[in-house]
């Protein structure tokens, strides 16, 4: 059972009309890049309460939830009305192994994500760990559209910073873009447009990789990449291939 504490809503993204961020002032418990907190809201008698990933990174003041609105969800439409000094829930204790801390050492980091899965990784980007465990670090994201393509401004800043050891992949399954991979990324990894693309072989002895996002994508890429040689890591077999549960 979530322990509840008050929050506050500071500000409210609306990236289109149904993918929303909610920034968020709440004294919870420090986290690791690349957990999640629940969100509730009171609906009737009861809390109602969701998991999403933090996409702030350790020590910011403000909590930063990504999501995406199901139309007859019982809490994510009441999350997307919420104005800038609405009360909402947080869960004072965030969770999740979607963390650097599991991840075997590597000369090269995969993020692989689809739609909101992208949030952890915004997260671990922005943390020292990864550039200092690792040579060169890939954040692929896929989405159907290109207006879901979502948070290219900071993208754009960690390129920035690290323009020799970062690279972007947008995928798009429903539009043709010039900048973007057509389809899906097991596709793409089982043809190798994936590794072409980022200029690195997904080679399991210089490699992890972790992924967030639907279950169909995870189980496929799974799939693609142990037809590669790489496996899923526990801490009794290590491994390449880290992923969270959440959904």
């Amino acid at each position: 059972m979530a322990q509840w504490i008050e929050g506050r809503v500071v500000e409210r993204i609306d990236w289109t009309d149904r993918l929303h961020s909610l920034r968020v002032e709440a004294p919870i418990a420090p986290f690791r890049a690349g957990q999640f907190a629940k969100l509730g809201l009171p609906v009737g008698e009861e809390i109602v309460g969701r998991a999403y990933s933090l996409v702030n990174p350790p020590g910011d003041p403000l909590l930063e939830f990504y999501f995406s609105e199901v139309e007859e969800g019982p809490l994510s439409p009441r999350l997307a009305k919420l104005e800038a000094g609405a009360g909402v829930l947080v869960a004072s204790q965030p969770n999740g192994f979607l963390v650097l801390d599991e991840v075997p050492p590597a000369i090269h980091l995969w993020l692989l994500s689809t739609g909101t899965g992208i949030g952890p990784f915004l997260s671990i980007l922005r943390t020292e760990e990864a550039w200092r465990r690792f040579q060169r670090v890939v954040l692929v994201h896929a989405a159907r559209a290109a207006a879901e393509l979502t948070y290219r401004r900071l993208i754009a800043g960690v390129a920035e910073a690290q323009p020799k050891r970062f690279a972007y992949i947008p995928f798009l399954s429903r539009e043709a873009a010039d900048y973007a991979l057509a389809g899906r990324i097991p596709a793409a990894i089982g043809d190798g447009r994936l590794e072409a693309r980022a200029g690195l072989a997904l080679d399991p002895a210089k490699s992890q990789i972790m992924i967030c996002g639907n279950p169909a994508m995870v189980e496929d890429a799974l799939a693609a990449l142990a037809a590669r040689g790489l496996r899923k890591h526990r801490r009794k077999e290590p491994g390449q291939i880290t992923t969270e549960s959440y959904w």
